[in-house]
């Protein structure tokens, strides 16, 4: 190889090669004077050189190093140390402070949704959002899940209150459970009240909004003796968001809530980004941020970036048009309502949650609507196709959302047709996907357009480059990454790492660990009871964990139902057993299983241990786990076995 580069270099024309060094042509030189001809061919001008060139350049002085002004150098010095005065908060905390605050995340890591931490000093705490979270596919007749409350039992005579950040479910869902076994001041903004309200109208806690302690943001509130906290504008999905300064005697704590950072914002409100400079420049003990979308490297588009897409969807529609998207980013609703408007549709607001959360909006002045655009679902049928726009829910494919209802044709007041346009502005939640789908094939057999173009949607969570943003802003001593899944919370550790923050004073949680943080160190100090618990929101009552279990059981691996009367005399079956399986053999197997229980059932008889026959619950259990082994071995299931033996 190095023989054909060698070739290849010779082969070039002199004038073609390149310099090997760095130095530059001469363009000074005279055309017909001294300059060499190429091919070794001599000017007949030329003259004999001589060593004048040579003289002159000993009689010139080498250019010595320029002379140091002593002055600057030392402002150099000074403007260095007020970088390392500026980065280094270890300078603005108080590292003779004895004082300590612990931090008890009791949901939200590990996991999208169920957001909940409770902040402690010796003598108080509050909690920050009290959020529940989506069951899997798994937790059979499950509707939602909220955290355990045990710990929260423990502490209550330490609670002084409960901070929201801001209003989505995650967050603020199992706040009317929580209600039924303890009661808190709660401190929040009046969009996160009021949607509370609703929750407790609807569980019949009405008595509870005396509860609610509206905030003005910007503004400093003594909760308790123990903690000062403010409030501070965040953008994100859903209006009337924030961070939160908490402060105690051991320093302030940044919560970021969910965040991102949008500079044009649909009502003009950008992040209070100066607060949190005002913070990074006091000193910030530890910042707990948002980790949702810390593997994005692209900043979240605006959520005025939708309007161009939302336009198009309008200005071409032919047909109804059917809007889906969460129903609490009301800006997105919102946007389209507008356009819809432009292009002479009225709206038709279909879903509950979608319909009380539109109107809380415009009941507290966050938007403001004409009443008469909006027409009732009964009213669709007579209208024209091309004047109506659906705004519902749905989007995440919910068995009992309006648009699931609509497309399998069971909704009442719309049925979906060839010639509408179904608009999906959201994004799949992880682990919705499957459900997505087969909503989507549901639309489609009706003969549905589908627009689900990326630009119909933007996140509300921040990305890297955000994040960035928000760790240099607030510039914190330690760093406590929140809110995702352990590959979001641990990607968000090295983006902290990036931005200056030691990997020392980075901690990645779990739910349950309790961590302390004092000015000079940060670390886990115990673990504490936490998991979830399910709720059936058909009745709203809880389902008992072995309820689920057992439910998983018959889904995954079936029942084994027996009925048998034993002699109490004789110690044998009085008639043959009544064996009944679900889930686990053919129909056309049922006799021959039977038959297989009946020997197992007589020879179990045959040897049992004197005097079992007079404990039937101890009989039952022992017959149980030799009908499982025999039916492990056989089939490599583990069903769920229900005998019931009757001694006469």
């Amino acid at each position: 190889m190095a023989e054909e580069t060698q070739e290849a270099v010779q082969s070039k024309p002199q004038e073609q090669r390149k310099p090997n060094n760095n130095r530059k042509p001469n363009n000074n030189r005279r055309p017909n004077g001294n300059q060499k001809k190429p091919n070794g061919e001599k000017n007949a001008n030329a003259k004999p050189r001589t060593n004048n060139n040579k003289n002159k350049s000993r009689g010139r002085h080498k250019r010595g190093a320029s002379p140091i002004d002593d002055k600057l150098k030392a402002f150099v010095v000074k403007n260095q140390e007020a970088h390392k005065q500026r980065l280094n908060p270890h300078y603005k905390l108080d590292l003779e402070s004895k004082a300590r605050v612990r931090v008890t995340p009791l949901g939200g890591l590990g996991e999208i949704g169920g957001n909940i931490a409770v902040f402690e000093t010796d003598n108080e705490a509050i909690l920050v959002d009290v959020g529940m979270s989506f069951p899997d596919e798994e937790m059979h007749g499950v509707d939602i899940l909220i955290p355990d409350f045990t710990y929260l039992h423990e502490i209550k005579h330490k609670i002084v209150g409960i901070i929201i950040t801001h209003a989505h479910e995650d967050h603020i869902g199992a706040v009317p459970y929580l209600f039924r076994e303890l009661q808190f001041p709660i401190y929040g903004t009046p969009l996160p009240l009021a949607m509370i309200g609703n929750k407790f109208d609807e569980h019949h806690l009405k008595e509870a909004r005396k509860y609610f302690n509206p905030i003005e943001k910007r503004k400093v509130y003594k909760i308790g003796n123990d903690f000062e906290v403010e409030w501070m504008h965040m953008t994100h999905s859903i209006l009337d968001s924030s961070s939160v300064a908490i402060t105690t005697a051991a320093g302030t704590v940044i919560h970021t809530g969910d965040f991102k950072i949008d500079y044009t914002p649909i009502d003009g409100y950008p992040a209070d980004l100066h607060r949190l400079a005002h913070y990074g420049e006091k000193g910030v003990l530890c910042l707990m941020s948002d980790s949702t979308n810390s593997h994005n490297p692209n900043p979240t588009p605006s959520e005025l970036s939708v309007a161009p897409a939302l336009d198009r969807v309008f200005s071409k529609a032919e047909g109804r048009v059917v809007l889906s998207t969460f129903s609490s980013n009301i800006h997105r609703v919102y946007q389209a309502i507008q356009y819809a408007v432009k292009y002479g549709r009225k709206i038709c607001v279909i879903g509950r949650s979608m319909e009380r959360n539109l109107e809380v909006a415009m009941q507290y002045d966050y938007i403001k609507l004409p009443k008469n655009i909006f027409v009732e679902p009964d009213e669709v049928a007579h209208m024209s196709d091309k004047d109506v726009l659906i705004v519902t829910t749905g989007s995440q494919g919910e068995g009992n959302s309006a648009l699931f209802r609509m497309s399998i044709g069971e909704h009442r007041h719309i049925k979906i047709k060839p010639t509408d346009l179904i608009v999906l502005s959201s994004r799949a939640i992880p682990g919705n996907e499957g459900s997505i789908s087969q909503m989507l094939n549901h639309l489609q057999k009706c003969g549905a357009k589908i627009a689900y173009d990326k630009d119909l949607h933007v996140s509300g969570h921040a990305s890297l480059e955000e994040q960035k943003l928000m760790l240099r802003l607030v510039n914190p001593k330690f760093f406590l990454p929140i809110h995702g899944e352990y590959n979001h919370v641990m990607k968000h550790k090295e983006t902290a790492m990036l931005c200056g923050v030691p990997e020392r004073n980075i901690l990645l949680m779990t739910d349950g660990e309790q961590i302390e943080i004092a000015p000079k160190y940060m670390r886990k100090v115990k673990t504490v009871k936490t998991g979830k618990t399910y709720i059936d929101n058909q009745n709203n009552y809880e389902i008992e964990d072995d309820i689920v279990m057992d439910r998983q059981k018959l889904a995954t691996d079936g029942v084994v139902m027996i009925v048998v009367q034993v002699s109490e005399q004789t110690g044998k079956m009085m008639d043959k057993p009544k064996v009944t399986s679900f889930g686990l053999v053919a129909d056309k197997r049922d006799r021959a299983f039977a038959k297989e229980i009946e020997e197992i059932l007589e020879n179990f008889l045959l040897n049992m241990k004197p005097g079992l026959i007079g404990n039937p619950r101890t009989l039952e259990g022992d017959l149980r786990q030799v009908i499982r082994k025999h039916i492990f071995r056989k089939m490599k299931k583990y069903p769920l076995i229900v005998p019931n033996i009757f001694i006469h």
